[in-house]
């Protein structure tokens, strides 16, 4: 069979219909409706049933769903120990959030240099559902998140708990007001308890989906808006930033994803680095204190790596 069929009907049911499914795999409605044929010539039986909502699985549907997310896993993971380089014994594929890259993700690299030179990474950057969707796929073994949806099949851990604080440029802001205030978009469960605290800003004038956009514009600029502690740190070190007083602050963990039947040594040690390194950053370095310089080195297990944070 056609691999690219089995993850055609997947994205048919994740999606809900044959047109967003297009739209998700960035091909066109016929491209998908010709997959479908094709997959159930072969399995000589429906497997869908269009209506006015959508679509909905026949008998045949649902049976064949019992095996193609193992179907599209096993020849991802084929096809990453076929691709193993010269010199290396095994592959690992990881994805990560852009903002949780660095330096969480970038000291889990050296971390695996030093402690698993063996094994070859391939890394990417992603949004939270699209790397999940990939995981559950079989394209990457392990991915590192904000808030993860559940996903059947995927074991979710979390590695580490960031603090969301209010600061402003202005040290007489008592609160949140407008036109000055930044919404930065850090996931459902950050929106819910923003909502609950500040339901007057339901539509804020500036919403912005990256936090490291949202922190070097309010700093160019002046405003208020929620930042990752940790991060903010270096910049309420040099008094270009300011801690809003009373300001409620909001959990924000990051999540390792990995399918939840998985028994693979390889993964095992990946997650293992993955755990140091989110412990060694929980604490502060004392350079992330009195260092006055916006892009400061951030906390890590290595002391050659120098990374900046946004």
């Amino acid at each position: 069979m056609d691999i690219e069929l089995a993850r055609t009907f997947l994205a048919i049911i994740e999606a809900g219909s044959f047109v967003r499914a297009a739209e998700r795999l960035n091909v066109t409605q016929t491209t998908v409706s010709a997959r479908v044929r094709s997959l159930e010539d072969q399995l000589r039986r429906p497997v869908f049933v269009r209506n006015k909502t959508g679509v909905a699985l026949t008998a045949a549907g649902e049976q064949f769903l019992r095996f193609a997310p193992t179907l599209v896993q096993v020849w991802e993971r084929a096809r990453h120990q076929v691709a193993v380089p010269a010199g290396r014994r095994a592959v690992l594929a990881m994805g990560g959030e852009l903002t949780l890259w660095n330096p969480l993700l970038l000291n889990w690299m050296v971390w695996m240099k030093h402690s698993a030179p063996d094994i070859a990474l391939q890394t990417q950057v992603g949004l939270s559902d699209g790397l999940l969707r990939q995981v559950a796929d079989g394209v990457l073994d392990l991915a590192v998140v904000y808030s993860p949806r559940q996903w059947p099949g995927l074991q979710v851990e979390m590695l580490t708990e960031e603090t969301l604080v209010l600061v402003t440029t202005d040290p007489s802001t008592s609160g949140v007001s407008d036109p000055d205030y930044v919404y930065v978009d850090w996931g459902a469960e950050f929106a819910a308890h923003h909502g609950l605290n500040f339901p007057q800003f339901s539509n804020p004038g500036l919403s912005i989906g990256l936090g490291p956009l949202g922190l070097d514009y309010i700093v160019q600029v002046g405003g208020t808006g929620y930042f990752r502690k940790r991060v903010a740190q270096p910049y309420l070190a040099s008094g270009r930033l300011h801690l809003v007083p009373h300001a409620p602050e909001f959990p924000h963990p990051a999540y390792a994803v990995y399918p939840e039947d998985a028994e693979n040594e390889d993964l095992e040690t990946a997650l293992q680095g993955l755990r140091e390194v989110a412990r060694a950053d929980e604490v502060p370095s004392q350079s992330s204190q009195v260092q006055a310089e916006p892009e400061a080195a951030s906390s890590s297990p290595f002391p050659e790596v120098r990374a900046t944070t946004g």
